[in-house]
């Protein structure tokens, strides 16, 4: 039996490593661009965030989340962690769940993921852009202008639209519609969001931790703390990507509120800045020491206090107005970036097309789906590629005749 599989991202390897597993099977990988895994060495800032420890049904999004639960839980975070300790991968977790290679360096997943691929059943097919696929009579043919591949069954892998410079694509989703499948629309997220605040700019760089909220017309959209980068044009971070989804999708006024120390308390704060009152500061420096000084002189205008003035000569009604410019700073949202900016592509293909025990088409036997390119994403923080690993190694094994 001859197993293809397009795609030689997280899943498309999690699906060939596992179908791979029955010697009697001969899986060929196909994948378009020149080296497997290209997506994968670049996430996290080139760190690869591959797991989390709490990764759960509860941290999964789409039309019908509830279809990650049994990819998830057969092949959960230990599991997975199991597995990459079986490749020769050493990983380290951090406290809030997140589990990376102990080299710190996204390089190193893809490497025993690429040194597990060279078996002997395990044909890889680098710089194969597949243009057509279709359903044939004993099972599936798959044509690139340089050659065909003939398989008995067949897994799209070919991820998402996120991330098109580095390899995201329309591809799964148009050899899917061409199949039977529908898809939904198809939006970025976790991404970068533009404001209608003309300060960031002069923020370009600056790195702080805080607490965002996102509001649509005054009513809470989403809230997460962690870091945050202020861009040239908005906003960016782990906590930015964190509240990102589906931000500015509908029309309304939407702001996101700042809180730059979620840790301290508003009064505490106001009795320092009384304290500073006894120095002689200038009010440009009111905020030195508790923020960036860049940070710190924007804050501090913002509440309509003069740079030229001395801290000793402010009111305590001015310090109040510092202390809300720190806790509660409000910028306008316009938009989110777009698909090249975003590391997940939220929507896809409709998963009640797709039996969740199997990843196998109801509309097409033999046809499998894993990864992104379904209609499901997860949280911020290691949740996606848990998706593509669970979904992945469920469609291999199935497809292998495994399970």
């Amino acid at each position: 039996m001859v197993i293809g599989i397009l795609g030689g991202g997280a899943s498309g390897m999690a699906a060939a490593l596992a179908a791979a597993e029955n010697p009697g099977v001969q899986v060929i990988l196909m994948e378009r661009q020149a080296r497997v895994g290209r997506k994968l060495a670049a996430t996290g800032n080139g760190r690869c965030n591959l797991t989390n420890l709490h990764a759960g049904e509860s941290g999964y999004h789409g039309e019908d989340p509830a279809f990650a639960r049994f990819a998830l839980s057969e092949f959960d975070p230990e599991k997975t962690l199991n597995w990459f300790s079986s490749l020769g991968l050493f990983t380290v977790a951090e406290g809030s769940g997140r589990v990376y290679p102990y080299s710190d360096q996204a390089n190193s997943v893809v490497d025993v993921l690429r040194f597990a691929l060279e078996k002997e059943n395990i044909t890889l097919k680098l710089g194969f852009e597949a243009e057509k696929v279709k359903k044939t009579g004993t099972g599936f043919r798959v044509e690139s202008k340089e050659e065909t591949v003939e398989c008995d069954k067949l897994i799209i892998a070919c991820g998402g639209l996120a991330g098109t410079k580095l390899g995201g694509t329309m591809s799964g989703y148009k050899f899917l519609r061409g199949l039977g499948h529908k898809c939904t629309k198809l939006r970025p997220t976790l991404v970068q969001l533009k404001s209608s605040w003309n300060g960031t700019a002069g923020l370009k760089g600056v790195r702080c931790n805080c607490r965002a909220a996102v509001y649509r017309d005054g009513r809470l959209h989403s809230e997460s703390t962690g870091e945050l980068q202020f861009t040239e044009y908005g906003i960016s971070g782990p906590v930015v990507f964190e509240i990102s989804r589906d931000v500015c999708s509908e029309k309304g006024d939407w702001i996101c509120r700042l809180d730059f120390l979620p840790d301290i308390e508003e009064t505490a704060l106001l009795a320092e800045l009384q304290r500073r009152k006894t120095t002689n500061l200038p009010a440009s420096e009111l905020l030195t020491g508790i923020l960036h000084n860049r940070l710190g002189r924007v804050l501090s205008q913002s509440a309509g206090i003069s740079q030229s003035r001395m801290v000793s000569e402010l009111s305590v009604f001015e310090l109040r107005q510092a202390v809300q410019a720190v806790k509660n700073f409000e910028i306008g949202l316009t938009e989110p970036m777009g698909m090249d900016s975003a590391q997940v592509t939220a929507g896809g293909i409709v998963t009640k097309e797709f039996d969740d025990k199997t990843m196998e088409s109801r509309i097409t036997p033999g046809l499998y789906a894993c990864g992104e390119v379904l209609d499901i994403d997860g949280d911020c923080g290691g949740y996606n590629l848990q998706w593509a690993w669970s979904s992945g190694r469920l469609a291999g094994l199935h497809a292998g005749g495994l399970l």
